[in-house]
């Protein structure tokens, strides 16, 4: 063996009891599961597992590391938490097909990614021009995970009838752009592409300085009809559909399950963002919840919400903060880019005016809870607001919360950091969510929103809640079903050969401390990104929690940190490709 990890309690990632083994691995492979001494060789490398739980490497279904995967290929802030398996293509936005400027364009203000280091990183370095292309140059780079990657639709789409034409309303694909889409679905599900993502919310918005600036995604320009022609594609071979629904109004969910029903026909793998206990719409994922079952139940359905098993937490530099583009005075701010324009019409009547009306206004639908009194000021150069809230700062003084939040904005900008909970604050209520048949765990949003959420451990929080669970004696999940939904569940779902720790598989697996899955999970700390000129991002530290992370049966993490390697060396993650 090469390498031998003794003495764990091995998790098989298909939900089975843990066993107490040895797992010997020669190459990239799993070889050996015994509950026997595995014989060494002079050169096997072994790893010390007593106390400690062995799980199949986790698995992240909705990232957004089309960019950092250019240039910081390790994608190491995941990787260090036991993630060795990444989807990216998520949300209608892909770097397979498209030029450097409508791809920095679509991907970059609705990530919160810095634009100019994606659009010059994409002038300097795209290659490709093809699906298939796009797949051989991640295939080339130093991988850290493995990395999978959906068809996004507002690349497709932009791709085949131009940028332009894409984002201009009631503007319909001719029959030719139509079966244009078409051919490049099925070349890409072909080659192995996961399926087809698309949008429909329309607070994500076009970066960038052109006169489409502010236009929502190509995506959210389609009808349903457009939609309809591309699942049928992924229908017939058995692929994801993923969305994005309109997370303020929630009515057009309905669309998505209509979609996946499989009465007379193959039902349609659909998963959609998100199922949270939100504090805007509280009891709303208990609805959901209750009509994806009857979907699947009841009208042969195949349809999954994404789901985090932590609470849903923000950071914000002034107002750029995505939510605030779900109501139009919040999106006309984020409009202007240059700050004195921006500090200008916050401070103009008629601005505030509008932005108190939209904020204040209880029939409008929500998904951010415009509340004033649940944020908590972190940073600003005036030191007597911090560590308030808006509203205790606007009670202080005796004036109107929005007239406090714009002044202190249009002073300070970016300089002013805050913070403010959006969902799963209440733990009963997220272990409901957990254990609810009709969820997919994930959605950490890796690799986006860079500055304001830090959600790439969160297979770990997964595991700490239920373990707390157990030892208040109130368990909802036991631990093994828990890997399995972190794991397996989600390989098999998606079609990806991965997840599973067995003989004959390839030696992606975990090695976690239990006794570390504690209060530092919820630490969130910044660190410069790699590759990104300085930028720094929120991540997650808590190395106590897991001892090693092999990929293809290579160190990627060990007790010393990260392995230097990672992203510098092939021969850790590849390309995980659907078998057609």
């Amino acid at each position: 063996m090469d390498l031998i990890v003794e003495n764990g309690l091995v998790f098989d990632g298909l939900g089975n009891p843990p066993r107490k083994l040895h797992v010997g691995i020669r190459g990239n492979t799993v070889t050996t599961l015994s509950e026997a001494p595995i014989p060494r060789a002079p050169h096997t490398r072994v790893i010390d597992a007593t106390g400690h739980w062995v799980t199949p490497g986790f698995i992240d279904c909705h990232t957004h590391y089309d960019a950092e995967v250019e240039l910081a290929p390790s994608l190491s802030e995941s990787v260090r938490h036991g993630v060795t398996t990444v989807l990216m293509g998520s949300c209608s936005l892909s770097l397979a097909l498209g030029t450097p400027e409508d791809l920095a364009d679509m991907f970059c203000r609705v990530e919160a990614i810095p634009y100019e280091t994606v659009r010059s990183l994409l002038e300097e370095r795209k290659t490709w021009n093809t699906l298939g292309d796009y797949l051989t140059h991640l295939e080339q780079l130093p991988l850290g995970p493995h990395v999978a990657s959906f068809l996004g639709h507002s690349a497709l789409r932009a791709h085949t009838m131009g940028l332009h034409r894409s984002l201009e309303p009631g503007l319909r694909p001719r029959e030719d752009e139509l079966r244009a889409m078409e051919s490049l679905v099925r070349e890409g599900l072909e080659l192995g592409y996961v399926g087809l993502s698309i949008m429909t919310l329309k607070w994500d918005k076009m970066g960038g300085s052109r006169d489409i600036r502010s236009r929502p995604l190509p995506s959210t320009y389609a009808r349903w009809s457009e939609y309809r022609r591309l699942t049928r594609l992924l229908r017939e071979r058995g692929r994801v559909f993923q969305g994005v629904p309109n997370i303020s109004t929630k009515v057009n969910v309905v669309l998505f399950f209509l979609e996946s029903v499989g009465l007379f026909r193959p039902s349609l793998k659909t998963t959609v963002i998100s199922m949270m206990d939100t504090r805007a719409n509280r009891g709303i994922h208990r609805l959901i919840g209750v009509l994806s079952q009857v979907a699947n139940r009841l009208l042969g359905a195949d349809f999954r919400w994404q789901a985090l098993p932590e609470i849903f937490d923000l950071w914000a530099d002034g107002i750029d903060l995505v939510v605030f583009e779900e109501f139009g005075a919040g999106a006309a701010a984020l409009h202007l880019q240059d700050a004195a324009s921006r500090a200008g019409l916050l401070r103009t009547p008629e601005y505030r005016s509008r932005f108190r009306r939209e904020w204040t206004n209880r029939f409008l639908p929500r998904a951010f809870h415009r509340d004033f009194n649940e944020s908590r000021i972190l940073q600003c150069p005036d030191a007597s607001v911090v560590g308030k809230s808006f509203a205790q700062v606007a009670k202080e003084q005796g004036r109107d919360a929005v007239d406090v939040f714009l002044d202190l904005i249009s002073t300070h900008g970016d300089a002013l950091r805050w913070y403010t909970v959006m969902a799963n604050d209440r733990r009963e209520e997220l272990e409901r969510i957990c254990r609810h048949p009709d969820i997919l765990m994930g959605f950490s949003d890796a690799g986006a929103h860079l500055r304001n959420m830090a959600h790439y451990n969160f297979p770990l929080r997964l595991l700490r809640l239920v373990r707390e669970a157990e030892k208040r004696g109130e368990p909802f999940m036991s631990v093994e079903r828990a890997v399995h939904r972190l794991t397996g569940e989600l390989a098999g779902w998606f079609g990806l050969d991965a997840g599973v720790l067995a003989e004959g598989r390839r030696a992606d697996l975990v090695v976690i401390q239990p006794d570390g899955l504690d209060a530092k999970l919820d630490k969130v700390a910044e660190a410069p990104m790699e590759n990104f000129g300085g930028f720094v991002r929120l991540v997650n530290r808590n190395d106590a929690a897991v001892k090693a992370v092999l990929i293809s049966g290579r160190e990627a993490v060990n007790e010393a940190g990260v392995s230097p390697a990672l992203g510098r060396e092939r021969g850790f993650g590849g390309v995980l490709r659907v078998q057609a």
